[in-house]
């Protein structure tokens, strides 16, 4: 009944919705998106190199990470307001122009602060790969909505999957200089065409028409749209500062146990690449359950995951550990995306969407840099990855609250006898 009174809300709209062009348009957006996405990846798998190359310590090399990530949520930002008013392709030829200028400038450099610098170029330029793709696909779904926007999503995580074992590959046998500009050239060459097949834009009707079901599901809900924004976003930045530590710092950390930083990158690449299948599970599961219990599930999962790194730290309890990982924190971040589109204006979902993903970015940056200071003080990634866990608990406080508030709302202008019998 619900999807049939969707589908009349649309009316002669509704055949651009879930339609054969929507998948052909989803399967760019996530090649796109493993593509632009390198900048997150490749910090990474080069920062144990950086610490020798700059003479630095273990939270001096995490700096670049952290630039990267700012510029990542800044970028998202500014790119989503553009997305939102011209559509996408100009936010994906930005992209790939910046991801262009700053891995071959970084190549370039001559000391920590300068590759920090050309890193938040590239954190700028893969913007463009993630929540711009995410809001503009969630357009083109109604029905398989979650399952879209896991798709647009995953691209991060394809690419995080693939791009350390490409550059670790190219960083033994050519030197990361070179690595750099090899990425530099490959990345527009990809990006431009693909982003030039995106052309098509929503008839403005179905935007009009997609308002009032947001806003009628919002009415629903009790809060207004900027508290539910708020929440949000301090969900995301918790449930990224938990989820940053595996992510930054594994292939240090398996530098250090001795096992050498190839077996960081198998790791890793495992960890993200099934943190695909978890975001691609969770967006189908999501379309059946709802977005919301698909989050405190993934929430919870991911603080399980955490607390095994405490106790288990043998090559091959890693290799385990980090797929459950990956599999159970994949589909936290599209959940978001998922929920401001059922409730928030689609007009603008772009700046929304991009609003609380950088929320999470930056508690990606802000995490993976916590955890290097704190080895450095402690000398180990035992704290780090309790400091994890414990943000994990305040995500799963505020994402519980509030999928249970419409329910305690409710109750609480049942009258009191009413209230009894239910009860």
């Amino acid at each position: 009944m619900l999807e049939k009174k969707t589908i009349a809300a649309y009316g002669s709209d509704f055949h651009e919705i879930d339609s054969g062009y929507a998948w052909w348009r989803l399967v760019l957006t996530l090649i796109l998106g493993t593509v632009a996405c390198v900048g997150n990846w490749s910090v990474v798998v080069l920062l144990p190199t950086l610490q020798v190359e700059f003479d630095t310590v273990r939270g001096g090399a995490s700096l670049p990470y952290t630039c990267t990530m700012l510029g990542f949520a800044f970028g998202g930002v500014l790119m989503g307001r553009l997305a939102d008013r011209v559509g996408i392709v100009v936010p994906v030829l930005v992209g790939a122009l910046l991801l262009c200028i700053g891995y071959i400038t970084a190549a370039l450099t001559g000391n920590i602060w300068q590759f920090a610098a050309c890193s938040l170029i590239i954190g700028f330029g893969s913007a463009a790969g993630f929540s711009p793709l995410i809001s503009d696909l969630s357009h083109w779904f109604n029905k398989h909505r979650g399952l879209a926007v896991a798709f647009a999503a995953s691209g991060s995580y394809l690419s995080g999957a693939v791009w350390p074992l490409v550059i670790e590959h190219f960083l033994t046998s050519q030197g990361w200089r070179a690595t750099h500009v090899g990425i530099g050239i490959f990345v527009p060459l990809v990006m431009v065409p693909i982003g030039l097949l995106l052309r098509r834009r929503l008839q403005t009707v179905t935007y009009a028409k997609a308002e009032a079901l947001t806003e009628a599901a919002r009415n629903q809900l009790g809060l207004s749209a900027n508290a539910l924004q708020a929440v949000l976003v301090v969900a995301g930045f918790a449930c990224c500062m938990a989820m940053s530590m595996p992510q930054v710092h594994i292939v240090a950390y398996c530098g250090d146990l001795g096992y050498g930083v190839a077996i960081g990158t198998q790791i890793i690449a495992l960890m993200l690449g099934l943190g695909v299948v978890s975001r691609l599970a969770s967006g189908a599961v999501a379309d059946r359950i709802g977005a919301g219990p698909m989050l405190i599930l993934g929430s919870s999962m991911q603080a399980a995951a955490l607390l095994l790194y405490l106790f288990f730290n043998s090559q091959s309890s890693l290799y385990v550990i980090s797929g459950l990982f990956g599999l159970f924190q994949g589909g936290i971040v599209p959940m978001y995306a998922v929920i401001i589109r059922k409730y928030l204006p689609p007009r603008e979902a772009g700046i929304r969407i991009s609003l609380v993903l950088m929320a999470t970015v930056l508690g990606m940056a802000c995490g993976g840099l916590a955890a290097g200071y704190i080895f450095d003080a402690t000398g180990s990634y035992r704290l780090a990855f309790l400091h994890g866990f414990l943000w994990n608990c305040v995500n799963l406080a505020l994402v519980t609250w509030l999928i249970l508030w419409p329910w305690l709302r409710r109750r609480q202008k049942l009258p009191l006898s009413e209230t009894v019998a239910k009860s």
